[in-house]
């Protein structure tokens, strides 16, 4: 099953990572704060959303940085994905 999101909408899966502390230990992802980086995974196609023509910027594959409560989480096939619209993002990671 895949999504598919409509309008100015995106579909993001947050990414996770270790991190080691300066004695070395290592913390898993749940024992950290919600990250904020994630990568784009669908994007809707943009056009005219409450009177507004809206050109979507982004594209699958984009890693972003969005604020830590943004969007709405969802789950399928076992995987956590976040669906915001595309002016909830912060800025574009490169």
């Amino acid at each position: 099953m895949t999504i598919k999101p409509l309008g100015d909408k995106i579909v993001i899966k947050m990414l996770e990572s270790e991190e080691t502390t300066k004695s070395g230990i290592v913390l898993p992802g749940s024992a950290k704060e919600k990250p904020q980086v994630a990568e784009v995974i669908a994007v809707g196609p943009g056009g005219i959303v409450d009177g507004k023509e809206i050109k979507m910027e982004l594209v699958a594959g984009d890693k972003v940085l969005i604020s830590k409560y943004a969007g709405t989480e969802v789950k399928l096939d076992d995987i956590t994905y976040t669906i915001l619209k595309q002016g909830e993002v912060l800025a574009k990671v490169e």
